[in-house]
């Protein structure tokens, strides 16, 4: 516990030390200023002890569940005492890091005897994470406004920051699928296609000569041709690479963060259509996997992991990460991977590894451009040092373009976009797979 001043007896402090001057001129002043000092010291101690001590007061949090990242939030604090008299606090809160960590707002309160004070703090999360915190320093003033009795009152709690996207509403999504089912927005079968066998029927020209059964035609002496239909629901697995590819910063925010929305925007859309999602997030390790699942569960799964997806500075294992996926995930998916190449050499892990998702999986890489390094690329150089930079950045995209074409000859879509961009995008890439049955 510590004892602290207040301004009133700063004040009058010094006023007491203005008067020492006249101590050398006054007799009289000599032998007052220090009666006058020791008075005003008891005062100090007398307040101090007849303050409340902090940790006698009642406080109880009310904090919601989750948080998103930008949206205004409410929590909510009953505070009681049981002295007579009103008391007027100073309180800083450690909250946890993802709402400000040390970095709350002091408050000043004033608690009135019995009925107490309800105190209502709105905060808006910096970023996506979780943490913990809720030790809470309080000083307490004295009756006679002298002295701050300060003491730390603990009351842990732990929240947890979670990416939004413009307009999601988790609880809505089984309305909206019903209302996609009932408009006819579902599956359906088409002879000819999908992945499920349905049973044998009669060639006819114009059929594919791909889904003829030979063995069944050699049988009947006439062409006979497999029929099928289209899956019901098939899987979208999202993988992010959480390794340094990923932890530059574009506009102040690393570029995971875009990363994250555009996860989450995919993982939405594969919800509204009735599709499996799941998530895995590594590094040098794999941070995080969620089996795919459907539904509003599945998305709040792989909302909770990307919440807890940490960029690292470290090297990606695409050996482990890929490894770890196959033997995880035998069913066939459309991977979506989001990562980055710098060029063929720096990214030749990455490059040789991608390939091998085929042809068990449907793989598409997502990549981030950079828009700082394509203006230098494109800009008119005023002086030598801007020619020079100008002909690096060239350099570096075409090494990168070189990159991405290696992955595309391994038969890996690509998909490179800006980060402003990169959920549209990918969604937009998302229904134009399903629309031509590839997944």
């Amino acid at each position: 516990m510590r004892v602290v001043p207040s301004r009133r007896w700063l004040i009058g402090a010094a006023l007491l030390a203005l008067m020492a001057p006249l101590a050398l001129v006054a007799r009289w002043a000599s032998g007052l200023l220090p009666a006058a000092d020791l008075l005003w010291l008891a005062a100090f101690a007398a307040d101090a002890l007849a303050a409340a001590a902090p940790r006698r007061l009642r406080v109880t949090r009310v904090a919601p569940t989750a948080f998103g990242v930008g949206r205004a939030a409410v929590i909510r604090y009953r505070w009681q005492h049981g002295a007579r008299r009103p008391l007027w606090l100073i309180v800083r809160e450690r909250l946890p890091d993802p709402l400000g960590g040390a970095d709350a707002p002091t408050r000043r309160l004033h608690v009135p005897p019995g009925v107490g004070l309800d105190e209502r703090l709105e905060l808006v999360p910096r970023r996506r994470g979780a943490g913990a915190g809720g030790d809470l320093a309080v000083r307490v003033l004295g009756p006679l406004g002298l002295a701050w009795r300060q003491d730390t009152v603990t009351l842990p709690w732990s929240a947890t920051v979670y990416p939004t996207v413009p307009d999601t509403d988790l609880r809505a999504l089984p309305l909206q699928l019903a209302r996609r089912r009932e408009a006819g927005l579902r599956a359906i079968r088409r002879p000819g296609e999908g992945r499920l066998f349905e049973g044998l029927r009669e060639w006819v020209p114009g059929d594919e000569t791909r889904i003829i059964d030979w063995k069944a035609t050699a049988r009947r002496d006439k062409p006979i041709a497999r029929q099928y239909e289209d899956e019901r629901r098939q899987q979208v697995l999202i993988v992010i690479d959480a390794g340094r590819m990923l932890t530059a910063e574009l506009d102040g925010m690393p570029r995971l963060e875009a990363v994250i929305v555009a996860a989450l925007q995919l993982a939405r859309a594969a919800v509204e259509h009735d599709d499996n999602v799941g998530l895995m997030i590594f590094a040098d390790t794999v941070q995080r996997y969620v089996a795919p699942g459907r539904g509003r569960r599945a998305l709040r799964a792989v909302l909770d992991g990307l919440a807890h997806a940490e960029g690292r500075l470290v090297e990606s294992d695409y050996p482990g990460a890929f490894r770890y996926l196959a033997a995880h995930n035998r069913k066939r998916a459309l991977t979506v991977l989001f990562t980055d190449v710098i060029d063929r050499t720096a990214s030749d892990a990455l490059v040789a590894h991608a390939g091998t998702l085929r042809p068990r999986h449907l793989p598409l890489a997502v990549t981030l451009r950079d828009p700082a390094l394509e203006a230098v690329a494109t800009r008119r150089p005023d002086a030598v040092s801007q020619a020079f930079e100008r002909a690096a950045a060239e350099e570096l995209l075409g090494a990168r373009e070189a990159a991405l074409a290696e992955m595309r000859g391994r038969g890996v879509m690509v998909l490179d976009v800006p980060p402003a961009a990169a959920g549209e995008m990918v969604v937009a890439r998302y229904h134009q797979l399903k629309r031509r049955g590839l997944l």
